[in-house]
């Protein structure tokens, strides 16, 4: 048995997002499925403002949403992530993601990152509307969707 000053092994297999590691100025977290991430229940989107926020797809599928806008979201493009592949969310830009219930994501943030610096903007119906039709049109004749 290695000792845990040595080597600390942590994993996450409940839903949702939950850090595994904080050190110093970083975070790594995990982030899978949780039903509020279904495209018919995104209702914001979120920045942070004080730092980049790196995704990686480990398993699974994951659409990541980015809003390009600085006080609205105008325009929303949507990347079907592809696993292994390290994904950087700028810093202010508004994002949200949708997933299948299989996936886990690695991400890695400042470990300051909360409510107090990452404001979240509501979305219009038209833009709830576009998520959904974007994640069927993305993953269609896939039974993830």
């Amino acid at each position: 048995m290695i000792s845990e000053t040595l080597l600390k092994v942590d994993a996450f297999d409940g839903i949702g997002y939950q850090p595994v590691v904080d050190f110093g100025a970083w975070r790594v977290a995990v982030l899978r499925f949780h039903p509020e991430l279904l495209p018919e229940n995104l209702a914001h989107m979120q920045r942070h403002d004080e730092t980049d926020e790196v995704f990686v797809l480990l398993e699974g599928r994951c659409i990541l949403l980015i809003g390009e806008g600085q006080e609205a979201v105008d325009t929303i493009h949507a990347a079907d992530m592809q696993p292994f592949q390290v994904y950087t969310v700028k810093r202010s830009c508004w994002h949200s993601h949708t997933l299948s219930e299989d996936a886990h994501l690695l991400i890695v943030e400042n470990r300051d990152t909360a409510d107090i610096n990452s404001p979240k903007i509501q979305l219009s119906q038209q833009q709830c509307d576009f998520i959904i039709n974007e994640t069927r049109s993305l993953w269609k004749g896939n039974d993830k969707a």
